[in-house]
C-alpha cells in the first residue's frame, strides 16, 4: 500500500469577481495541487492556497515545501496515516498551506482505499450545512445588488467584509438588513480593521441588526484586548487571524475565553489533522466552530467540508472559495443546493481532476 508517485504543480487562476477586503484587493489567486498515487492505482488529491498576509507563507515558500513534502511521501505506506501527517507537521511547520495540501491528499487516498467518504472515516456528525457567500468591501448600492444576486441563487447566509470605514460599514449593514429582511442571516468580517473602541460600539450593531457574529475585528495579536470585551459581545466574536494552530486554540480558550467562535481554515492550521485538534479544543471549551477558506480549489473546500461534518462543535460554514474561481483544476466534492453544502457518496473527498496535471 505504498505511495509510488507523488507530484505537485502550480496554477494562476482568475476570479470571477475581483473583491476588496480590509487590507488588499484580489483579482487572481496562486493555487498549488498535489497528487498521490499508490501501487493499486488509487489517487489522493490536495490543494494549497498560501495566505501570505496571515501566515507569511509566500507562493515560493509553498512550492519549496511541497517539493520537500512529496519527496518525504514517495514510497511511504498509506496505512501509516497518523505517522505521515505528524511527519508533515514537524517538517513543514513554516508552510501550513503546503502541509494542508499534502495532509488532505493523504486523507483522500486513505479513504478512497476504504471506499467511503472521508467524513465517514473521521466520524460523521453532519450530513449537510448552509454556507455563507461573501460580499467584499464596496459601496452600499453594489452591496445590495450583489446580495440580491446571491438570494436569487438560493443562498440564505451572507457574509459582508468590513473594516475600511466604520461609519460606512454601519450604513451598508443598515441598508442591507432593510433590503433582505430578518429571515436572511448576515455575518460580518472586519479583517482586523477595528479599534477596541469601535469593536465595543459595534456590539450595538450586532444586536440591533441581528448580525450573527463578527470575525476578527481586532488585530491578530490583540488577544488580551479581546478578553476585555463585554461577555455578550465576546461570545459573538470569531477568532480568525489570531487562530493559526491548536496551540493558539488552547490559548484563546483559556478562561475567560477571548472569543466564542473559532474560524478554522485548513490553509492556516496545516490541514485536516490539526483542524480536528482545534475542533476538540472547541468542543471541550464549549465554543462554536466556523469553517472558513481562502480563494481555493474545490479540492480543499471539500476537505474542509468533510472535516467540518466530522466535528460536533461545527455550527457555521463559510466555504464559498471555489465559487469565486473562473476555472478550477478539479470537479465534484460536494453538491450545492439552496445555499447548503451536501457531501456526496463518492469515496475520499469525491473530487477528480479535470485534466492531466500540468
Amino acid at each position: 500500500m505504498k505511495i509510488v508517485h507523488a507530484s505537485w504543480w502550480q496554477r494562476t487562476l482568475a476570479l470571477t469577481r475581483p473583491y476588496t477586503i480590509a487590507y488588499r484587493s484580489i483579482s487572481e489567486v496562486e493555487l498549488f495541487f498535489v497528487r498521490l498515487a499508490d501501487a493499486d492505482g488509487k489517487v489522493g488529491l490536495g490543494s494549497a492556497s498560501p495566505a501570505q498576509a496571515v501566515t507569511g507563507e509566500t507562493p515560493a515558500a509553498c512550492g519549496q515545501a511541497l517539493a520537500q513534502g512529496v519527496a518525504l511521501l514517495e514510497q511511504a505506506d498509506i496505512r501509516h496515516l497518523g505517522r505521515l501527517t505528524r511527519l508533515l507537521s514537524r517538517e513543514l511547520a513554516a508552510a501550513p498551506a503546503a502541509q494542508a495540501a499534502l495532509d488532505m491528499a493523504l486523507h483522500d487516498l486513505f479513504a478512497r482505499r476504504l471506499g467511503i467518504p472521508l467524513t465517514d472515516f473521521l466520524g460523521r456528525c453532519h450530513d449537510d450545512l448552509p454556507t455563507s457567500i461573501t460580499i467584499g468591501i464596496k459601496p452600499a448600492a453594489e452591496t445590495l445588488a450583489e446580495a440580491g444576486e446571491y438570494l436569487r441563487r438560493g443562498f440564505t447566509h451572507l457574509k459582508v467584509k468590513l473594516g475600511h470605514d466604520f461609519e460606512e460599514d454601519q450604513d451598508r449593514l443598515i441598508r442591507l438588513r432593510q433590503k433582505v429582511g430578518r429571515s436572511i442571516r448576515i455575518r460580518v468580517d472586519a479583517n482586523q480593521g477595528y479599534s477596541l473602541a469601535q469593536t465595543k460600539r459595534f456590539g450595538a450593531t450586532l444586536r440591533d441588526l441581528d448580525i450573527e457574529f463578527v470575525e476578527q475585528p481586532l488585530p491578530q495579536a490583540a488577544v488580551a484586548e479581546m478578553r476585555t470585551l463585554p461577555d455578550d459581545l465576546r461570545a459573538l466574536v470569531a477568532a480568525d487571524e489570531s487562530l493559526l494552530s491548536p496551540a493558539d486554540a488552547m490559548a484563546l480558550a483559556a478562561k475567560p475565553a477571548a472569543c466564542g467562535i473559532f474560524n478554522i481554515k485548513l490553509m492556516k492550521c496545516g490541514g485536516i489533522t490539526p483542524a480536528l485538534e482545534i475542533g476538540v479544543v472547541a468542543a471541550a471549551a464549549g465554543l462554536d466552530l466556523m469553517w472558513g477558506c481562502m480563494d481555493e480549489s474545490v479540492i480543499s473546500i471539500s476537505a474542509a467540508l468533510h472535516a467540518a461534518c466530522a466535528c460536533p462543535a461545527t455550527r457555521y460554514l463559510d466555504l464559498d472559495g471555489s465559487l469565486d474561481l473562473a476555472e478550477d483544476a478539479a470537479r465534484g466534492g460536494f453538491i450545492l443546493r439552496d445555499g447548503r453544502l451536501h457531501i456526496t457518496d463518492a469515496p475520499g473527498l469525491g473530487v477528480d481532476l479535470l485534466a492531466p496535471q500540468s
